[in-house]
């Protein structure tokens, strides 16, 4: 549970980055932020969701030590493992969303100011600027493909471990109850990713900003609700 617990804060972080202020601008007549205030939130939401991808890596590496090697499992994830597997996806998102937010509040913003979106992501940011954004969507795809396949690349081989070692298991009872324990955390992972890869990853041109924003909405507010939901249905 202490991984799952951090899944949880990450999760009321992120959406509450961005569902307060666009509750407030759905009945406020000035719907405006200001440049800090931008920053902040691109910043915290980026820190958030990178943070998450890498948080369910290191719950598919404890499920497959849990399944693969059940019986030095307390030696092997003990608390200093669990704190370290927690650390390192914040210290991973906090340079990616550093080097982000810095790109791109670098960038000169002569134009309309107006955001073509909820909050402020950086698609519709660079979208804004009167600069050549070549650079920062150069460094966004890389970034964020690296984030998606790392760990991505850590869950397809946990889980293909696992899958072995489920397939070895004689009787019916042990294997329902294997697949069971790791189908939540592959639901959250499926949703989280293919929504995430549809956006970020994908090319530019190949997607408008009004898709992405009806996208952007599933995984700042419904996916940080259904991910309880979801842990429950064992």
């Amino acid at each position: 549970y202490f991984l799952l617990s951090h899944l949880s804060f990450v999760d009321i972080c992120s959406s509450s980055s961005i569902t307060p202020k666009t509750l407030c601008d759905i009945f406020a007549q000035n719907r405006g932020i200001s440049f800090v205030g931008c920053a902040a939130q691109l910043w915290f939401f980026g820190l958030f969701v990178a943070t998450e991808c890498f948080l369910l890596a290191s719950m598919a590496y404890d499920r497959y030590m849990a399944i693969c090697k059940p019986l030095l499992y307390t030696l092997i994830m003990s608390q200093r493992v669990c704190v370290q597997l927690v650390a390192g996806p914040y210290a991973i998102a906090l340079i990616s969303t550093i080097t982000h937010t810095a790109l791109t509040f670098c960038l000169p913003f002569c134009g309309p100011n107006i955001i073509n979106h909820f909050f402020c992501d950086i698609a519709p940011l660079l979208a804004l600027a009167c600069a050549d954004t070549w650079i920062n969507r150069l460094v966004l795809f890389i970034s964020a493909g690296a984030i998606g396949v790392l760990s991505g690349l850590i869950i397809m081989i946990s889980y293909v471990c696992v899958l072995v070692a489920i397939l070895k298991i004689q009787s019916a009872d042990g294997r329902r109850k294997a697949f069971s324990t790791c189908s939540s955390h592959l639901a959250v992972v499926s949703i989280l990713y293919g929504t995430l890869f549809y956006i970020y990853v994908q090319p530019g041109s190949s997607s408008s900003l009004d898709t992405n924003k009806v996208i952007s909405l599933f995984y700042t507010v419904v996916i940080p609700m259904l991910n309880p939901l979801i842990y429950t249905l064992r």
